[in-house]
């Protein structure tokens, strides 16, 4: 099923510290603070808190908190604990900015920080390694399943309410993992080796301290070898509700907010964000349980898509600048014309469904000149 574009003239888009080394070559990561030097991704403003010098990630929505660069080679330490059994969170290296396409994180590899084991033995909460989301790497001892992850030699983790200390060693492709003093999993030849480093929010309540990181000599990570940088985009969606959009017109129950996902039904209105935005890039993530829907963006711009299979995820780029408009549709490009009416007229950005109940998520914004 082909997408189909129509444009029309109407609007309708409506760090590390600058702290000195310690004598063991680190420096805070986190100040104890704020979070100066960190960039929030895709978590509403009180996901992640900070109280008494500690990070407290309430989980909710599931999503991440990352560094505001990234970094290649390094020894990074940290202490966390959890404050509910079963509780899961995690700390994620080598990541890109922005989450993959119908996912809340982004691709790099994982470090878990975790309570609790599978029963099937798959993975455990004593120090796993992984990568995710596209990300790759060889794990020091084979999964008993094939998989990308390699499972702590020992148990070494303290229970739910008491503190862990990690010690991550991540050089030239290789990442090794300390649980309270002692090696116990890691994994080599990481791609990407060099990206951001992010906090993890998952469910339920963590807390951290004690971030620093000791940086080691560079080896030279090629742009294959590298995170996607940062691009300037910004959330239009907080994980836990609408605050941002005018739902107003919108009958009750017709848009609900599901964790990192939000929900229109086949007959919603649509819901509008409260800025308006002249020049810019839009990116979104849709998905149909039908396999077609279609959607207005308001800004003298009205897209009409239609996926080709159930339930498959969409990533959407749309820019408008200066009377030129693109839409681009899963690196594919569907549309660059120009657009006049567009040219110098502010306006909303609009979402709605037509047809068929429609799933959005990683809904970002960037303002052009």
């Amino acid at each position: 099923m082909r997408p189909l574009i129509a444009l029309s003239s109407v609007l309708l888009f409506g760090c590390a510290s600058a702290a000195s080394p310690d004598a063991d070559g680190f420096v805070p990561l986190f100040n104890g603070k704020d979070f100066t030097g960190w960039a929030r991704v895709n978590c509403a403003h009180e996901t992640f808190r900070v109280e008494g010098g500690i990070i407290i990630s309430t989980g909710k929505p599931t999503g991440v908190m990352r560094t505001e660069r990234m970094y290649e080679n390094y020894v990074i330490e940290l202490d966390w604990k959890h404050m509910k059994e079963r509780g899961n969170a995690g700390l994620f290296i080598h990541s890109g900015a922005v989450p993959v396409r119908g996912q809340p994180f982004t691709k790099g590899h994982e470090i878990q920080v975790l309570d609790g084991d599978s029963p099937d033995g798959t993975w455990t909460g004593h120090g796993d390694v992984f990568s995710i989301h596209g990300a790759t790497f060889e794990p020091d001892r084979p999964h008993p399943k094939g998989w990308m992850r390699c499972l702590p030699s020992e148990k070494r983790a303290n229970p739910v309410g008491q503190w862990n200390h990690y010690r991550v060693v991540v050089n030239n492709g290789s990442v090794k993992l300390e649980v309270n003093g002692k090696e116990v999993s890691g994994g080599t030849k990481c791609n990407p080796r060099k990206g951001y480093i992010c906090l993890e929010s998952e469910g339920s309540e963590c807390h951290f301290r004690n971030i620093r990181i000791k940086e080691l000599p560079s080896t030279n990570a090629t742009a294959e070898e590298t995170g996607e940088a940062d691009q300037g985009f910004k959330s239009l969606y907080t994980g836990l509700d609408f605050r941002g959009w005018n739902t107003e017109s919108a009958k009750p129950g017709t848009w609900n907010a599901k964790d990192w996902v939000f929900e229109g039904a086949a007959a919603a209105e649509m819901i509008w964000s409260e800025k308006e935005y002249k020049n810019f890039d839009l990116l979104f993530d849709w998905r149909s349980p039908k396999g077609r829907a279609s959607f207005q963006l308001k800004g003298n711009f009205a897209i009409h898509l239609a996926e080709g299979k159930p339930n498959e995820w969409h990533r959407v780029h749309i820019t408008v600048k200066k009377g030129q408009s693109t839409v681009v549709d899963n690196d594919t490009t569907l549309v660059q014309d120009q657009a006049k009416a567009l040219l110098g007229i502010p306006g909303p950005i609009g979402l709605q469904p037509f047809g068929d109940r429609v799933q959005f998520a990683n809904v970002f914004v960037k303002e052009l000149d």
